[in-house]
């Protein structure tokens, strides 16, 4: 028993404090107040920690559910779309109704499956690129500041790479709390209470093709496809029609205070599904159910995570986010780069995604992926006409 509880709070301690800084970033960078952004903190929070509890505990299978990491970098990458959080909110929404309809109409799942793995990996590739500049630009603006936490990280990737995130936070907090020290104190009227903040949704055809559409196509790609790839390794099958509907449903319910969406995981999977969580196969879904409350538990600390980093010295907390991306940023290149017929359609889907372009109010993440696809069918055209002779 004491096997999978302690890997379910392993599980869920690295799935909240690697990436809740992209989390909040993402959030601000379509739009969202700081109180906006950690209402939507708080929110995704205790979506994942309540669908793993319930898949979990069902199924009797270790299904962990997670936010959706790549697309919060997405978020971030994008910036305001027109009609402002209301129409991100509104894009939040029918991401999880197209969550839940592609576990539920299993020809929507096979049309997610014939975009190019290729393309996909680049756009989000090319969003994550400025992400990732985010350590470099901060110890050039801030070195004291941000020197240490690169430090840490890099200690930690080489003897607790597992831990490297948390930890670069961690350090960060230090930094914060020295930085306080020599600087006024916090407003008393200041709340670390948890607030939720509701934002009555709109939907613009902005919102729609800028965010709905990526945020919807990286979450499938880049999370709930690898997690079912990791489950499957570890001997699990997933139910994939449970999951996503159930993912899809609690991103619907999460999306009006300010969550993006919640998906399978892919990397904290394996901490809960592993054989850290015990020899037992049977009992390792305790894992999952641990990791579930958690993560609802640090969600209840979301506004107080949010005042904090708040009071960071400039480049700290961009310097975090670039951290905990670097090895999606990684993968997702190689993923992108891997096909030698789809290298050059895939860069030039990075370096439009990387853009940050803005054409008629739609952002680069589309328009990367919509000259990305046809560059990829109009150079495989040719080799399509030419038949093999008999």
């Amino acid at each position: 028993m004491l096997r999978p509880v302690s890997a379910g709070i392993v599980s869920g301690l690295v799935a909240f404090t690697s990436s809740f800084v992209v989390v909040l970033a993402g959030l601000e960078g379509v739009g969202a107040s700081p109180a906006q952004a950690a209402s939507g903190l708080l929110a995704v929070s205790i979506a994942m920690g309540l669908c793993s509890i319930l898949l979990s505990t069902w199924t009797r299978l270790p299904i962990t559910v997670a936010w959706s990491t790549p697309g919060a970098a997405l978020l971030a990458g994008t910036g305001m779309v027109e009609g402002g959080w209301p129409a991100a909110v509104g894009a939040f929404v029918l991401v999880g109704v197209l969550l839940a309809l592609t576990g539920l109409v299993p020809p929507l799942g096979r049309l997610m499956a014939r975009i190019p793995t290729s393309i996909a990996q680049a756009m989000l590739a090319g969003v994550l690129f400025q992400l990732c500049l985010g350590p470099v630009l901060g110890v050039a603006e801030n070195p004291l500041a941000v020197g240490p936490v690169i430090l840490v990280w890099a200690l930690a990737q080489r003897f607790a790479a597992r831990w490297a995130s948390p930890l670069a936070f961690v350090a960060a907090t230090a930094v914060i709390v020295v930085s306080l020290a020599t600087s006024p104190a916090a407003s008393p009227t200041d709340s670390f209470l948890p607030q939720v903040e509701l934002t009555a949704q709109t939907l613009t055809l902005g919102a729609v093709v800028g965010i709905a559409l990526p945020l919807y196509l990286v979450t499938m790609s880049s999370q709930n496809v690898p997690g079912v790839a990791v489950m499957q390794g570890l001997g699990y099958e997933v139910p994939w029609r449970a999951s996503l509907v159930t993912t899809g449903v609690a991103t619907t319910l999460a999306a009006p205070v300010g969550g993006h969406a919640v998906n399978l995981a892919a990397i904290t999977a394996a901490l809960a599904a592993g054989p850290e969580a015990g020899e037992d196969r049977s009992r390792r879904w305790i894992a999952s159910a641990t990791s579930g409350v958690v993560l609802v538990v640090c969600g209840l600390a979301a506004t107080a995570f949010a005042q904090l980093i708040a009071r960071a010295p400039d480049g700290v907390i961009p310097a975090v986010a670039g951290l905990a991306l670097l090895g999606t940023f990684v993968v997702s290149l190689r993923a992108a780069l891997a096909e030698p017929s789809d290298q050059l359609p895939a860069g030039v889907t990075v370096l439009i995604a990387a853009s940050g372009i803005a054409v008629a109010g739609i952002s680069a993440a589309f328009w990367a992926l919509l000259v990305g696809l046809a560059l990829r069918a109009l150079l495989r055209e040719p080799g399509r006409r030419r038949r093999p002779r008999a």
